[in-house]
């Protein structure tokens, strides 16, 4: 059994890091030392998340989610202004998780990890409509 969650972890969180490392650098002037510290990572994660050695594959399929980009980069500001708590990071991290799987970007990357699982047939990232109540 392989929850989604193993793909979150395995590729999603690592894409979501690049983002937020790219943001913390490129648009808040951090050094990387500066960015790794806030976001509580080593310094030479995140010299690999700004290189693209981890997590780009899937980053520049997140990047084509104007909706997830604003939540990223509110996340990425609201670091940079140290004005996130680590619970409140935690919180928006699975808010954009739950928005990246909304959007079904996980979906094969999930086959991949679990080829018996049918993904047309698959409602756990994308739930059906619930029926509404007469």
């Amino acid at each position: 059994m392989k929850p989604p969650c193993v793909v979150v972890v395995k590729y999603l969180l690592p894409a979501i890091r690049v983002l937020i490392t790219k943001e913390l650098v490129e648009k808040h002037n951090l050094r990387k030392i500066d960015a790794s510290e806030k976001m509580e990572l080593t310094p030479a994660a995140i010299t690999q998340y700004y290189k693209g050695e981890r997590g780009s594959v899937l980053a520049r399929e997140i990047e084509q989610s104007p909706e997830t980009m604003k939540m990223i980069s509110k996340l990425a500001e609201a670091i940079a202004r140290e004005e996130a708590t680590p619970e409140d990071v935690i919180e928006k991290l699975c808010e954009i998780c739950a928005a990246i799987r909304y959007e079904r970007v996980i979906c094969k990357l999930h086959q991949e990890d679990l080829p018996t699982l049918d993904t047309h047939k698959c409602s756990t990232c994308y739930p059906p409509p619930k029926a509404e109540d007469e």
